[in-house]
């Protein structure tokens, strides 16, 4: 077998350490070494739909739920994995065999301990279809079988090569495999035992969520800035899902830290010594106008080509977010460096005369009395569905700039419409909708997967609808191959393919968080790799 140890990696973790854990406090060195216990108040953006770590598709609530769920590695900031829960893992040459090996003495919160056993009821009760829904049909679909050797060694068979299983497998949250038989599993909450150095104790809907340290604890993470408990005793997430209210919440004092800085607000924090400010872009896909290529009038190129020139995504984001944001012109994140194609920018952007070509000559030529496009009576009309539990970041303003200027540049009537879960669903199992926006920070290129592959099969994230042969053939090829220049060439011409020819898409930014915090918290900071938020493990407090 070829053999990949993780002790290998352990000094490439040594060297990002700091800005792992707690490189972004710049504060952190003039206040002697860090203190135990006390409390921390974090006012958030946004309440999990669940907080069942599986069903929990929301980037912006990982955060909380990392307190209490683990993975069998952890990344560095290049990329590479560290032990966590897992001490090493091989592959087999073939690519079909995942084999890992199991720390000893680690237990769930609930007293039950971690087990071969247990971590393979997690990955096989995922791959039915009644408790994950479309999560089973991702890189779950590529595994034959996962088993116990013995009481430490988890044996994971693949079905065919692919070369994204192990970014998936060594990220998927672990809970206790007594939470299976509990009431609230899918819901999630304090049933659904992990082993993480915080326990959930309470959750009020609509308020808050309340961790406690787990004294227990003692298998962080080998680029963890400590061993041991948690440093604090307990932390408060409050729920704050507007901007104003969250600065204001900081600036009073009612909370410690904040993450989802505003554009407009970002100047208050950022170099001033009574606060921290940090920010972060994160992996993974950008926040992007997907084009129902299948239904409405988005089924004509020209239509979504026009759109995509009727944009003016600099100036938009320049006006909303003061020079907070990042520009996205691609189908994953500019810092994704392994699979990011820099020519696809500037390979297509803002040009009002491109887009009222195209709708002319795609006839949608008549004008009604609002100044809207029409073609045999019937206005040019897009509609756009966000999920209510996904906005963030002042993205309905940012969605209100994108409709007012379709309108103005090119006379296209953009529908919004924010609705809940449910509806969300429904819509999508309907194909009655004309474009959703949406953002992930899935990496390994699983993110490409899912919003490239047909809808019917493994596209659990494909809004354009799009199911051109030639995409999944470029998948295809470059799940095959653990050659990264190789993936990368076929990413690239999928990327030139859905966004320049087709015009499937049009990315926006690229999602990003933002932390401030008082000048006595420490410790706060980003993931390596994904850079979301971390947990509150390094976190401590000095009140002076």
């Amino acid at each position: 077998m070829r053999t990949r140890r993780l002790a290998t990696a352990l000094i490439a973790a040594t060297a990002v350490l700091v800005s792992a854990c707690g490189g972004t406090d710049p504060a952190a060195g003039e206040s002697g070494p860090p203190r135990t216990g006390g409390s921390l108040t974090w006012g958030v953006e946004t309440e999990p739909t669940t907080l069942n770590p599986h069903l929990n598709g929301q980037s912006n609530t990982k955060m909380l739920l990392r307190n209490t769920y683990e993975t069998l590695l952890a990344r560095t900031a290049d990329g590479g994995y560290v032990p966590w829960l897992a001490t090493g893992h091989e592959i087999s040459p073939d690519g079909l065999t995942y084999t890992f090996t199991l720390r000893e003495g680690v237990k769930f919160t609930d007293g039950t301990p971690l087990t071969a056993a247990g971590v393979a009821r997690n990955f096989t009760t995922m791959q039915d279809l009644s408790y994950s829904g479309g999560f089973s049909s991702g890189p779950l679909s590529n595994l034959a079988s996962v088993a116990a050797r013995d009481d430490r060694t988890v044996v994971f068979t693949l079905k065919n090569p692919y070369a994204p299983f192990l970014d998936f497998a060594s990220g998927f949250d672990i809970i206790s495999p007594a939470a299976f038989d509990k009431p609230q599993l899918k819901s999630g909450g304090p049933e659904i035992a992990g082993t993480g150095p915080f326990i959930l104790d309470r959750y009020v809907k609509g308020q808050e969520l309340h961790f406690r340290k787990n004294p227990d604890y003692d298998w962080a993470p080998a680029n963890a800035a400590h061993r041991g408990p948690a440093y604090l005793d307990e932390v408060t997430y409050r729920f704050l899902p507007e901007s104003s209210v969250r600065t204001g919440a900081l600036t009073s004092g009612q909370v410690d830290l904040i993450e989802g800085v505003s554009g407009n607000d970002a100047a208050l924090f950022d170099g001033n010594p009574d606060y921290t400010y940090v920010r972060a872009l994160n992996n993974g896909s950008p926040y992007s106008l997907y084009w129902n290529a299948t239904f409405g009038p988005a089924t004509d190129e020209r239509v979504r080509r026009a759109l995509n020139s009727a944009v003016d995504v600099d100036a938009i984001l320049a006006s909303i977010y003061r020079g907070q944001r990042t520009r996205g012109w691609g189908i994953t994140s500019t810092v994704d460096t392994p699979f990011y194609d820099k020519s696809i920018e500037r390979a297509y952007g803002a040009d009002k005369a491109t887009a009222n070509r195209l709708l002319d000559e795609a006839g949608w030529t008549a004008r009604d009395s609002d100044g809207f496009r029409t073609r045999d009576g019937k206005r040019l009309t897009i509609d756009l569905v966000q999920a209510q539990s996904t906005v963030r970041d002042q993205r309905e303003v940012l969605l209100q700039a994108v409709q007012a200027q379709v309108k103005q540049n090119a006379g296209i009537d953009l529908k919004l419409s924010y609705v809940d879960l449910g509806t969300y669903a429904e819509l999508r199992k309907n194909n009655t909708f004309g474009a959703i926006a949406n953002s992930d920070t899935i990496t390994g290129g699983i993110d490409i997967e899912n919003h490239w592959y047909p809808a019917s099969s493994k596209g659990t994230l494909n809004y354009s609808r799009a199911g051109d042969p030639e995409l999944s053939g470029w998948l295809q090829a470059a799940a095959a191959t653990t050659d990264i220049a190789a993936r990368a060439k076929q990413y690239a011409q999928l990327q030139r393919f859905a966004l320049v020819d087709k015009a499937y898409a049009l990315p926006l930014y690229i999602p990003e968080n933002q932390i401030a915090a008082g000048a006595h918290v420490h410790g706060a900071g980003f993931r390596p790799y994904k850079q979301l938020p971390e947990n509150a493990y390094d976190v401590w407090v000095d009140r002076g």
